[in-house]
């Protein structure tokens, strides 16, 4: 049975624990969350939990040995919790992987009291290549009843989850920065709340937080000097797409990025004036019924850019956004040449 992490943690609270999980996903602030919380939960402060807390790889033994180990009792600990790392490293290689996890199956079928065994497979993610890789873990250790997922969180889970935390910490971004912050960080839990914790050093409980400090502290947020580069094209100022253009070759950065967000803020522009919206306000309020996360600034480029373009100029853009991204992708391109075409036809 596939588990959210909120759903593992109400088992916690609820004490209906399983005595196995498999723990997959790439998504390391949620999944640290479940762990503390079980840990803390099962294995009282001080020597129960120095004692009963067993850390094992299969980088290092096999999925059989570690189970063996979850078997045996322990003379110092009533109550053990085996975090098992690297799960994926136990499937056979060119099998079938389906109900092969052998040892996991004997354990479940008599486990010990008292004993909670946790295996984690983060190396995967739940879309693109990974998606086979991952569904093979998951046949794999089919006889586990408890599957938590942690995929990293959708734009609009990591923005909350930046506000709740800016919130905890007493800090106040405003709209800008923490567009910037989500985006510079790509979503990613775990750096979100790094960062946010360097804010609240930076500024201290209770002080506002905008564009300049997401800049200097953050260290992706060259994704700032990509929205320029993206508000530019939007507005069709072609000096401007090309220096900014020229900053990023220099400092070496990601352009299949930009294009990214540059296919995104057309879409919503073609689909803004299929809707014949006026205004950043309209473009806000209609995308945030449809469920898309669309806050002031994001809605001001979009209304930019459709303003800027006509409906057949913009879906020619995005054309040309997917043959610009092809050629990025090709053997050894000379990314500035093919992005300083796609500026030229964008400005023209």
């Amino acid at each position: 049975m596939a588990l959210t992490p909120d759903q593992f943690l109400t088992q916690v609270k609820l004490g209906r624990l399983l005595p196995a999980y498999l723990f997959l996903g790439p998504d390391a602030y949620r999944r640290d969350k479940c762990r503390r919380a079980l840990i803390e939960y099962w294995l009282a402060e001080g020597t129960e939990r120095e004692e009963g807390l067993t850390r094992l790889d299969l980088d290092e033994l096999s999925l059989a040995e570690a189970m063996d180990d979850a078997c045996s009792y322990s003379l110092f600990a009533t109550k053990r919790v085996l975090w098992i790392t690297s799960a994926e490293l136990a499937l056979p290689r060119g099998k079938d992987a389906e109900g092969g996890a052998d040892a996991v199956a004997r354990y479940l079928k008599n486990p010990p009291p008292g004993v909670i065994v946790i295996l984690q497979c983060s190396r995967f993610e739940f879309d693109g290549d990974d998606k086979a890789k991952i569904e093979r873990v998951q046949k794999f250790y089919g006889c586990i009843g408890g599957q938590v997922e942690f995929p990293h969180p959708t734009p609009l889970e990591a923005r909350a989850l930046a506000q709740l935390l800016a919130r905890d910490a007493g800090l106040r971004l405003t709209a800008d920065a923490m567009e910037l912050l989500v985006e510079a960080t790509g979503n990613n839990s775990t750096r979100i709340a790094i960062e946010i914790e360097k804010l609240g050093l930076l500024t201290g409980e209770g002080g506002p937080v905008g564009l300049e400090q997401i800049q200097k502290m953050v260290p992706d947020a060259r994704e700032a000097t990509i929205f320029a580069l993206v508000a530019a094209m939007g507005r069709r100022d072609r000096r401007a797409a090309l220096e900014v253009l020229d900053t990023l070759v220099r400092e070496g950065e990601y352009l299949p990025l930009a294009l990214s967000f540059l296919a995104g803020q057309f879409r919503m522009a073609i689909t803004a004036k299929e809707a014949r919206l006026v205004g950043a306000a309209q473009i806000q309020q209609y995308f945030s019924r449809q469920g898309v996360p669309m806050w002031k600034a994001r809605a001001e480029q979009v209304a930019q850019t459709a303003q800027a373009f006509t409906l057949p100029q913009m879906r020619s853009a995005v054309q040309g956004l997917f043959r610009a991204d092809r050629g990025l992708r090709d053997i050894r391109p000379d990314d500035r040449i093919i992005m300083e075409q796609l500026i030229l036809a964008l400005t023209a």
